[in-house]
């Protein structure tokens, strides 16, 4: 299996050019129209099928909530479900999904979003109910006491209870110092247990506006008939006044930060988060690009460095993986994580992952893997337009975090560009220790059970 799929990828390398020419397509038919009251209304026509997304974000997320109520932007996201004073509390689901279609809604860090997929002819009814909600929200005691109680029992069993998802709390607790990422989207448990009702009506008021919202709509749709719907339904709901927003910045880490965290576990746990930068300028930055092909360059696939030098060759992990966001308000994290082998421990682990490092410092890397790396991040963008859900979400990302949907073909573009070079001077700027913070999951038995030690 793994020798079809890097056969997969060679050929599809080989096609780069032809696959890359049919990137830019897919912006060729997105409109955009910004009603009087400052909602930014984007389309893109698809008519393959006869469904149609939308899509509402609101440019409110974590880091935007203030010390001591962290988690409201989650639970303002369970609210926006319990009714407003036209549609009772659980119709709105109830009424989508009489209508053949499927919600929900997601909150990170840098926003909040809100989704209907259906067919084109009940386009109007999702508008009607999300535009509601937007302006009419009826956010009640009772509810709230409810739906508090959801949240707190959600983040037992996703956090909590969840080793890596615990040290992963933690770690982004130690690896910021001051920037709001170091704050969980669903909040501390103390802030969850003190949260009120008024705590969401002040949030509500603060960043549910149009003049805060962008909208985006994909699928079997007309553009100018989408904008005239978007009129009939958004555009009489008034813009407010937002707050003014804090600017963060991260002040630079001086030595390694080192955290263990000891929880319930079968296995030890390594990870190895490097502060690094996102994208600001998509014409101007670089090394956001250089950084994302470097991060396919150790993990894009199973012939990829770690896996074949820590996992096959070595042995010293059942498991390693990387992971960079180059596209968000704030900094990242270039994170390199993994799982000892049966006989290894993390001691191990870190000093093969740190050897890998410094070898890509040495010797640089290859054209053939850059060419390989750049054909899997091409390959997927073009498999990804076949979704109408990722079309719109790529779309409404992009306009959330101070970019623009303009900006995907030219970052496509910059990522063809990047050369060895780029790839080998981010890594010795950034994967060094006084951008370093590492985590270690330290396993405790389980109820009757024994764990791999350290």
């Amino acid at each position: 299996m793994r020798t079809q799929i890097l056969k997969f990828w060679l050929a599809l390398a080989a096609l780069w050019p032809v696959l890359f020419m049919s990137l830019p397509q897919a912006s060729a038919e997105i409109f955009e129209k910004t009603l009087g009251n400052g909602l930014r209304v984007i389309v893109k026509e698809d008519h393959r099928s006869p469904v149609v997304v939308q899509q509402i974000w609101y440019h409110a997320g974590s880091m935007d909530e203030n010390i001591g109520v962290t988690g409201i932007a989650h639970v303002l996201e369970h609210m926006m479900f319990k009714g407003t004073k036209k549609v009772p509390a659980g119709q709105f689901s109830k009424l989508i999904s009489a209508a053949g279609g499927r919600e929900n809604a997601f909150t990170s860090n840098d926003y909040t979003a809100y989704f209907q997929q259906l067919h084109k002819s009940r386009l109007p009814l999702a508008m009607k109910l999300e535009s509601d909600r937007m302006s009419n929200l009826h956010l009640t005691g009772a509810e709230f006491s409810k739906e508090i109680k959801v949240v707190m029992e959600e983040r037992r069993m996703r956090t909590d209870d969840d080793p890596q998802a615990l040290m992963n709390e933690k770690l982004m607790a130690v690896a910021y110092q001051e920037h709001p990422y170091r704050n969980p989207v669903i909040g501390w448990m103390n802030d969850l247990q003190t949260l009120s009702v008024e705590d969401a009506k002040r949030w509500y008021k603060n960043w549910y506006a149009p003049n805060n919202a962008t909208l985006v709509v994909a699928g079997d749709v007309k553009a100018s008939e989408v904008f005239t719907l978007a009129q009939r339904y958004y555009g009489g709901i008034p813009a407010r006044s937002l707050p003014q927003r804090k600017t963060f910045s991260e002040p630079p880490q001086a030595g390694i930060k080192r955290i263990v965290v000891k929880a319930p576990a079968k296995l030890p746990q390594l990870v190895m988060a490097y502060h690094a930068p996102t994208l600001r300028d998509s014409e101007k930055d670089w090394q956001p690009y250089a950084l994302q092909i470097l991060a396919g360059i150790l993990d894009g696939n199973a012939s990829a460095r770690l896996n074949r030098a820590l996992v096959r060759e070595q042995q010293l992990a059942s498991a390693v993986n990387v992971e960079y966001d180059s596209t968000s308000r704030g900094p990242s994290l270039f994170m390199l994580a993994g799982i000892p082998s049966e006989g290894k421990n993390v001691t191990e682990l870190e000093s093969g992952l740190r050897e890998q490092i410094a070898m890509l410092k040495r010797d640089g890397v290859s054209e053939d893997e850059l060419k390989r790396v750049k054909a899997q991040v091409t390959a997927s963008e073009v498999y990804k337009l076949d979704s109408l859900f990722y079309q719109a979400m790529q779309i409404g990302q992009m306009e959330s975090i101070g970019l623009s949907f303009k900006d995907i073909p030219v970052i496509l573009q910059k990522l063809q560009a990047v050369t060895p070079r780029q790839v080998e001077d981010v890594a010795r700027e950034y994967l060094q220790d006084d951008q370093l913070t590492i985590a270690v999951l330290d396993p405790q038995p389980l109820p009757g059970k024994t764990v791999q030690s350290d």
